[in-house]
């Protein structure tokens, strides 16, 4: 991508200088400004500006200077949040200030969760008299405090590395080695390999698993705008295969070998040239890919929902095929990383997605299962969705990969949708068995051991309908939860449908499934986010009470509902209630619940309406009679 800076989007990097009083801190700052030595530097400098132009990468440096005083603690605490890194001093002359900073300034940093990158710098090296072996001296301490990206000495009286100290302190914001190197094992951070990986496929275009003289030239241009002459890609060739004879065959450049070449550019200290290809990728310093890569559109109503593309899905189930090794029709945990490989991590490792599927005994996933995966993956993040099918090999737009839906409010007028994905909503209290009906849409066996939901969980499966397979999710609130769900006004947009289940043996559970019941109808009707409803009596297998099935026909009844649907998921018995909770959801304007605070408010609308309808007749007989009287006159005086 032509234009892409090598240095990402910073504008200005802000090095804040800190330090024990005495060790050099001002004289160093105003040597570096002003390319001279001076004698009257004050004890403390006001912000000093670097121009653009001073270093290579062409980004402007903001120096702090800062007091080491007991009364300027806060300040300098204040200084060292906004810093983008830090220059930590001591006086090469002064033992006891070296010793300080593993004493105290280090685990000050420490204490204050500074991130920026520390660089320990030696000033006044003209005043030290004993040779001294900076690298044997450092490296414990750099063992000890990984935050220090490196350390070095220099003196302002001769001029000495004055202008490499800031330059190292750029570097280390604009070009960081951590997220791209372990400095412990000196390798590839796996991340920084997962992104190398598909630079290398995308630049692989006859996809023969090595880089040929052509593509390696192609890629040196793109990243560099700059081509590599004959005798240049041997030297490079040459130099891999010298220490790693698999990095290089008979086609070119491997996988192997280039992840090689640019462990090897890190250690020789020029990660630039890693982070110049990375950025020309579109990668940020997270090692994931800018927003400006992911144009996911974002201008939706709360009503609406994305979902993938017919082309998105077939590109995916033949993905899917090209990683099923085996061609058993699923996935391996392992073949499922491969598949992930070019990605900055597996995205479904963690909740929501991690136990959201139907999964084999070893944790195989079926298409239905990864499809399932996506779907819901495409429902509650967009972008993160685009980016996963972007890092996998998806070559098209936002546009070709999502579908954003009608709104719900449009469906519901219209009697219909055309959604494929519907997200149910899954309310009830405590013991009512919600947890186990979301089990069952997975296929998952009963299980006697209760254990109380205390956070949001979703499952996902695609339901075979008359109609064709639909996609089902479950999303389920715990009953603490509910009242923090419907203080955000929008909380219900994105519920096609919601389901009450409650302990269909316990009139007390059946009495706290209405009362959520009612509170969700309305909140509905008050936000104007009406969905179907549905009142689910689990445990059917339990003695259920004639007066609770009563009563629960009667609430039903009483707000206009379908009839309830008894379930049993210990013996199996669901009473097809997935297929009829999408059957609710297929027809939005059905099954709405009815308060008596939403009759009132209809009523007293029918009567607006009546009455404005009165005026508008009233209003257009007065004009036609007003226009016959008119008609009339004319010709009554035409006549005379």
């Amino acid at each position: 991508m032509p234009g892409v800076s090598p240095t990402g989007d910073r504008s200005s990097v802000r090095i804040v200088v800190v330090g024990d009083r005495g060790t050099g801190k001002s004289s160093l700052i105003a040597a570096v400004a002003a390319e001279t030595f001076r004698k009257d530097v004050p004890p403390v400098l006001p912000p000093t500006r670097l121009p653009a132009d001073y270093y290579p990468d062409n980004v402007p440096i903001i120096i702090i200077d800062t007091s080491s005083s007991l009364e300027s603690r806060g300040r300098l605490a204040e200084e060292l949040k906004r810093a983008d890194s830090v220059v930590l001093t001591y006086a090469c002359d002064q033992p006891s200030t070296l010793n300080r900073l593993s004493s105290f300034w280090l685990h000050e940093l420490r204490r204050l969760e500074i991130r920026a990158p520390v660089i320990v710098v030696g000033c006044k090296l003209d005043r030290r008299d004993e040779e001294y072996n900076l690298s044997v001296e450092m490296s414990p301490l750099m063992q000890q405090f990984r935050e220090i990206e490196t350390c070095m000495e220099c003196s302002a009286a001769n001029m000495l590395q004055i202008q490499e100290v800031f330059y190292f302190a750029q570097k280390a914001v604009l070009h960081p080695t951590a997220p791209l190197f372990d400095q412990e094992t000196q390798t590839l951070r796996p991340r920084c390999m997962r992104a190398l990986k598909r630079i290398f496929i995308l630049c692989d275009h006859d996809m023969d698993g090595a880089l040929s003289d052509d593509e390696l030239n192609e890629f040196q241009v793109r990243c560099f705008n700059a081509p590599l002459q004959p005798a240049e890609i041997v030297g490079v060739k040459q130099v891999v295969q010298e220490k790693l004879p698999q990095g290089v065959n008979g086609l070119g450049l491997t996988l192997t070998g280039f992840l090689f070449l640019h462990a090897l550019f890190i250690e020789k200290g020029r990660i630039e040239t890693t982070w110049s290809v990375l950025r020309q990728f579109g990668y940020d310093d997270e090692l994931k890919l800018r927003d400006s890569y992911i144009s996911v559109p974002n201008k939706r109503a709360p009503d609406q929902s994305v979902e993938l593309t017919s082309e998105a899905l077939e590109f995916l189930k033949g993905l899917f095929s090209t990683f099923d090794d085996d061609k058993d029709g699923v996935l391996r945990n392992s073949e499922l990383e491969d598949l992930f490989s070019t990605a900055p991590e597996s995205p479904w490792d963690e909740t929501p997605y991690k136990d959201a599927v139907e999964r084999t005994p070893l944790r195989g996933l079926s298409l239905s299962g990864f499809l399932s995966e996506w779907a819901l993956m495409t429902l509650l993040d967009p972008a993160q969705s685009i980016a996963n099918l972007i890092y996998i090999g998806f070559n098209c737009n936002a546009a070709s990969a999502l579908h954003i839906t009608k709104r719900r409010t449009a469906d519901r007028k219209m009697q219909q949708t055309e959604r494929k994905v519907f997200q149910c909503f899954v309310f009830g209290p405590k013991h009512a068995g919600k947890s186990a009906l979301l089990m069952s849409l997975l296929g998952r066996p009963f299980s006697e051991n209760y254990i109380s939901t205390t956070s949001e969980q979703y499952v996902v499966n695609v339901v075979d309908q008359r109609m064709g397979k639909k996609t089902l999710v479950l999303r389920e609130i715990p009953e603490g939860g509910v009242q923090k769900l419907l203080l955000n006004k929008e909380s219900l947009a994105a519920c096609d449908v919601a389901i009450f289940v409650y302990d269909s043996s316990s009139e007390d559970s059946l009495k706290r499934a209405s009362e959520l019941l009612l509170n969700v109808a309305r909140e509905g009707e008050e936000s104007s986010f009406c969905m179907p409803c549905l009142l689910i009596p689990a445990k059917n297998d339990l003695d259920s009470s004639s007066l609770t099935m009563k009563d629960s026909v009667k609430v039903c009844l009483d707000l206009g509902i379908d009839a309830p649907i008894p379930v049993s998921v210990k013996e199996r018995d669901l009473n097809n209630v997935f297929s009829r909770i999408i059957n609710a959801a297929e027809h939005p304007h059905l099954s709405v619940p009815e308060t008596d605070i939403g009759r009132s408010r209809k009523r007293c609308r029918k009567l607006v309406n009546r009455s404005l309808l009165c005026l508008s007749v009233g209003a257009a007989v007065t004009f036609v009679g007003l226009a016959a009287y008119r008609v009339y006159a004319a010709r009554r005086n035409a006549s005379s």
